[in-house]
């Protein structure tokens, strides 16, 4: 039977059983399965190689286990590898002085930092801040409710089968 999985916060451990047992049954591993969080997503790489400066706030309820959520893990990545690609540095974090420590965020990949907030009340947000000399640019995605990740769950459950293959994430889903 094929497997969809939404947990993130996986070990490296049992990310590895999900990759072994795809050698065997079609497996999806999805960071997020909102149409709108994966768009933003997207937004987000393309608009990476443009700007000087990235920061990601990502906020979700206060239930939620793991941070940083792994939609903004999986942003943050995006992110790097379209810098790459457009042959950019890493980012470097201009504050050189803190009155407290770990208050300029946690740097996730190539100094794109995380800062993650968890609050009763909220569901699943997320805040992409690109900044350059002069202008900046906000990609924000809100879930407001669960049922706006019920597409993506449906989605992928019609892309997974029972033939051996490992989907990570449903972006090449979503065209």
């Amino acid at each position: 039977m094929a497997l969809v999985v939404g947990a993130t916060g996986l070990s490296d451990e049992q990310r590895q059983s999900l990759v072994e047992t795809a050698t065997r049954v079609g497996v999806v591993v999805a960071s997020n399965f909102s149409v709108g969080a994966i768009l933003a997503e997207r937004f987000a790489a393309a608009a990476a190689p443009y700007f000087d400066r990235v920061e990601i706030v990502e906020l979700h309820h206060d239930k939620k286990v793991d941070a940083p959520s792994g939609t903004s893990l999986a942003t943050a990545r995006h992110i790097a590898d379209a810098r790459r690609a457009a042959h950019q540095a890493p980012l470097v974090d201009p504050t050189t002085r803190f009155a407290v420590e770990g208050s300029r965020g946690a740097d996730a990949v190539d100094g794109v930092k995380i800062h993650s907030v968890r609050l009763p009340g909220l569901v699943a947000h997320q805040e992409v801040l690109f900044g350059s000399a002069g202008e900046g640019l906000t990609i924000r995605h809100d879930s407001f409710d669960r049922q706006s990740f019920v597409h993506g769950v449906a989605v992928a459950l019609d892309a997974v089968d029972a033939t051996p293959k490992f989907l990570d994430g449903i972006s090449s889903l979503i065209t």
